[in-house]
């Protein structure tokens, strides 16, 4: 017998076939990576790296709390995770206080300088400017969030001193990390086209000879060793004011032909926000999000009130019915977060409109069972004369959960926006580019853009962590997944097989992907997503098949009271758990 996928091959040279041409790829796999089931009694920590998992679990070994070994996680993966995230970047963080019994919500997220104007990314013409010119060099850098916002979070529910959280990521940049194939490759690749431009990234990965550090390579990162040092013994001011902060602006200043905005005052004042979380029932469940500025919150729990408005039942995956209506769902969804969402401290956000079930049930009904609805437009849950956002959001991000021994959980999204970020580095670590999630144009037909530019302005973002409480208002599950703005249909799609299948966590991050995003469906190549080609095809959907690398981290609780993780395979994540 033919095998199954020979056959797929030879039927797709008979079948069209919507390429896959982007000129920037996702962060590309390097393999799938064997992961298996951790089940923990009590503390549990699931990260994209398995020396910052060992960060973090040397915490809770220690009677730390979920934020302290948060902190741990944080700082190991500025060292070997750096192209993702790191002290340069921002971050969301929902966290349970078991205690309190009450979820907060920490808002790390980058603000836009005090000098910068609604032209910053477009040309002497008025045009926006490519994409590509806007990444590299200061011109991207907003002011850095997540140092701000773990240290409001640790004088809150902290337990350990804030210098020690920070030990195992000095001594390891001391000592040096190993490569991995995967920082190899995405090196080697050149998914950022300007990692060798600037003189700091260039020697620190890349070999004396110009090419991408080996795969085994031990990496030493001293200058990081000794900022995390400084940072430690003098808490967050050391990064915001003093020698670092100017290192950090000098970088942004000297970027060649592309400099920034940042001044020393941006950092200065920075402030992390504590925002309200954003919850809502689906079935039996309450669901618990991040709210704006970043549009992961409302938009995930968008899809899930559009998917609920019918009875939902998910037969053997790949499951054509399901795939098709998460789709449609993530097409509205997509059309109103385009419009309406951004920084919720300047403009008018309309959060209980756009989640209204009402407005859900009228929306709903523009979907039909049994054909692509094609591009969907944005809905009117309120009068606002708004324009669609311009923003191209770029995958490369990190998440991680962590439960403690008293119940605390932690679930955070933590990014510096493109892989390797701005490409510049300050103090042995790269410094963000998340400037340019905002909209390159300020607005369209003489109407503004919610997600434009402004000063002190957080750009809109797509990361979604996510904890879920059962009836009794007890948390049972923990999520979230790198992947710019496919974040949103990768979590959805997890929660929903969560929620409505009887998989192990762990087979569920086994699942090819389908994402839309209000333009073409695509199914993750190399996995049975696939198999669903020809029968969305059928039913009037433009389909590409292409790499879907998310990094969805999770864990949940178990029917016996213990906690199972979920670890994504498409990287090189560990749980840990006792």
């Amino acid at each position: 017998m033919i095998r199954f996928w020979t056959l797929l091959s030879l039927l797709l040279i008979l079948h069209p076939v919507y390429a896959i041409n982007e000129s920037l790829a996702p962060e590309s796999a390097t393999g799938w990576q064997r992961q298996e089931t951790v089940v923990a009694e009590s503390t549990l920590v699931v990260s994209a790296h398995p020396l910052a998992t060992h960060a973090g679990m040397a915490m809770l070994d220690q009677n730390g709390s979920a934020i302290d070994a948060a902190i741990a996680v944080q700082a190991m993966l500025t060292l070997v995770e750096p192209q993702s995230s790191g002290i340069g970047g921002g971050a969301f963080l929902l966290y349970w206080d078991a205690k309190q019994q009450q979820l907060f919500a920490y808002d790390g997220r980058e603000t836009a300088p005090a000098s910068v104007t609604p032209d910053l990314f477009l040309n002497q013409d008025g045009s926006p400017m490519p994409w590509q010119q806007a990444l590299v060099g200061g011109r991207s850098v907003g002011t850095p969030g997540v140092l701000r916002m773990l240290e409001l979070a640790h004088q809150r529910h902290g337990k350990l001193p804030w210098q020690h959280t920070f030990e195992p990521a000095i001594r390891q940049a001391r000592e040096g990390f190993s490569v991995t194939p995967r920082l190899h490759k995405l090196i080697a690749d050149g998914i950022n086209p300007g990692l060798g431009r600037y003189t700091e990234a260039r020697e620190y990965f890349f070999t004396t000879a110009g090419e991408p550090l080996p795969v085994g390579t031990l990496r030493q990162n001293p200058e990081l060793a000794d900022s995390l040092t400084l940072i430690a013994l003098q808490g967050a001011d050391a990064f915001y004011q003093g020698p670092l902060a100017s290192k950090i602006v000098a970088a942004v200043k000297a970027a060649g032909d592309n400099p920034g905005r940042l001044q020393p005052e941006d950092l200065a004042n920075y402030q992390a926000r504590e925002r309200s979380p954003l919850c809502r029932l689906y079935r039996e469940y309450r669901i618990c999000g991040f709210p704006p500025p970043t549009s992961g919150g409302i938009t995930l729990l968008q899809i899930l009130g559009l998917m609920a408005t019918q009875e939902l039942i998910v037969d053997a995956l790949p499951d054509l019915e399901f795939s098709h209506r998460l789709t449609q769902a993530s097409r509205l969804a997509y059309a109103d977060r385009g419009r309406y969402l951004a920084d919720g401290d300047f403009v008018d956000v309309p959060i209980d409109a756009l989640l209204a079930p009402d407005y859900l049930q009228q929306r709903a009904k523009l979907i039909d069972p049994t054909r692509d609805m094609g591009q969907a437009a944005p809905g009117e849950p309120l009068p606002l004369q708004r324009s669609d956002d311009r923003s191209p959001e770029r995958p490369s991000t990190s998440h991680f959960v962590i439960r403690d021994a008293k119940g605390n959980l932690v679930s955070m999204t933590t990014s510096i926006e493109m892989a390797f970020g701005s490409t510049l580095m300050a103090g042995g670590f790269l410094l963000n580019n998340q400037l340019t999630d905002f909209s390159f144009v300020p607005e369209l037909d003489g109407r503004p853009v919610a997600n434009r530019i402004a000063p002190g302005k957080r750009p809109r973002s797509s990361m979604a962590p996510v904890i879920v409480f059962d009836k009794n208002n007890q948390p049972v599950a923990a999520l979230g997944s790198p992947g710019g703005s496919r974040i949103i249909n990768y979590v959805a799609q997890t929660l929903l097989l969560m929620l409505h299948t009887d998989l192990s966590l762990q087979e569920i991050l086994h699942q090819g992907h389908i994402s839309n995003r209000n333009g073409v469906t695509e199914l993750e190549q190399d996995t049975a997503a696939e198999q669903l080609l020809f029968e969305l095809q059928d039913r009037g959907h433009a389909v590409k098949i292409r790499e879907l690398n998310s990094g969805i981290h999770a864990l949940r609780k178990r029917d016996d009271g213990r906690w199972e993780s979920g670890v994504d395979p498409r990287r090189e994540g560990l749980a840990l758990g006792r």
